[in-house]
């Protein structure tokens, strides 16, 4: 079995070690050492990335007792091979595992949840717990684990006998065979756990739950500890600056300030949307009053502007009317796109739809008194089509 080096030291960064086995591996090759600093992807955490010999180490796994390095280049059994970990990467998965097992430790203490779930990512650490927690309980749980941090209290590993076990209270996900290493923090929780951790808990930094949302009947949580809150912390100042200057209001008032924006812009649309339907009230008046038909060819009607100008247009005792809004987009073959709603009062439009459809390539469907859809055509195709195919079910 590989002897892991993380376990004796969790900020080892460097090490030396013996090729014990190389395999191909599709296009790539897996190594066995005799022994690896390198933490194997487990517990809901990725692998640790690095090199050997300065070829990248873009995996690593762990089957049967034995790491496996995955790589791009060969070596031979017997190599002697230099180890360097990518310590910014395996320091704040520290950070983020040790801060998940105060988080942890606190919930469980006060409401008697287990951690069901747990995933580190690349840029986030994510928590599942079987019940439900407040927003309130929840900032009340991150004040205490960050008084944990200021505690500076020593990450306590031991491996215990089984006898002595028996008489240790420690969280635990799993039913583990073997050998159970025990990651105490002092007053905070006690679990089993194979995961690299930081020595003190003044190494985590800052803990910050930035998301709660239900799942799965309980509770995941977002959290980001150390240098990542701090990268969160710069982005969402910098973001904030960048409201704040846009709206001349203070830091800490853009949240009031983009309030009154958004009721500024509330009644913006109001008053535009009155000024619309004053502007289609006056294009019913110009229609001609003795046409039973009407269509109607418009261009950047939005919302129910087109339904709004085709019922004022019925009001006026006008038996049908058809209202065609232009589209951007055309077809392959350079005909215009339309979005259509006809309506009447007396006569059934679903009669005329589906054959509207077939010619100008449309879809959509509707009520006796009303179908909407789109289509595709040219103005004086669609318009004569309207005036026939409408006279003709007038006259039925």
């Amino acid at each position: 079995m590989t002897e892991k080096l993380f376990y004796k030291d969790s900020h080892m960064q460097m090490f030396q070690a013996i090729v014990q086995e190389c395999c191909k591996d599709g296009e790539n090759y897996k190594i066995r050492l005799d022994r690896t600093a390198f933490f194997p992807e487990g517990g809901g955490q990725y692998a640790d990335h690095g090199t050997l010999n300065e070829y990248e180490v873009h995996d690593v796994q762990e089957k049967q007792g034995d790491v496996w390095h995955y790589t791009s280049h060969p070596f031979e059994a017997g190599d002697v091979v230099e180890g360097k970990i990518d310590r910014q990467e395996r320091f704040e998965k520290m950070q983020q595992h040790t801060g998940e097992h105060i988080i942890s430790g606190l919930v469980h203490a006060r409401f008697g949840y287990n951690n069901v779930g747990f995933h580190l990512g690349d840029d986030s650490c994510t928590m599942d717990f079987d019940g439900e927690i407040s927003k309130e309980e929840l900032a009340e749980i991150e004040w205490k684990a960050n008084e944990a941090v200021v505690k500076n209290l020593e990450v306590q590993v031991t491996y215990p006998s089984k006898e002595e076990l028996e008489n240790i209270a420690y969280r635990s996900k799993i039913e583990i065979e073997g050998q159970i290493r025990i990651v105490t923090i002092p007053g905070y929780d006690v679990c089993a756990c194979c995961a690299p951790h930081v020595k003190t808990t003044g190494e985590i930094g800052q803990i910050k739950l930035t998301n709660a949302q239900r799942y799965k009947g309980g509770v995941r949580i977002t959290m980001l500890c150390g240098f990542r809150a701090l990268c969160d912390y710069r982005k969402k100042l910098s973001a904030t600056r960048q409201i704040s200057a846009s709206l001349c209001a203070k830091e800490n008032e853009t949240a009031e300030a983009v309030e009154r924006l958004k009721e500024e812009n509330n009644a913006l649309k109001q008053e535009l949307d009155r000024q619309k339907k004053m502007l289609l009230e006056y294009k019913v008046k110009e229609v001609d009053s003795t046409q039973k038909i009407v269509c109607l060819f418009e261009e950047g009607l939005d919302g129910e502007g087109p339904r709004f100008l085709m019922n004022q247009v019925l009001e006026k005792q006008h038996d049908i009317c058809a209202v065609f809004n232009r589209q951007p987009e055309t077809s392959e073959e350079g005909m215009l796109s339309y979005r259509y709603v006809i309506g009447s009062k007396t006569l059934d439009m679903r009669l005329l739809v589906k054959e509207l459809n077939s010619q100008f390539r449309g879809r959509g469907g509707g009520k006796p008194e009303m179908v909407q859809g789109s289509l595709f055509g040219d103005e004086e195709s669609l318009r004569g089509w309207i005036q026939e195919k409408g006279e003709a079910l007038r006259n039925e």
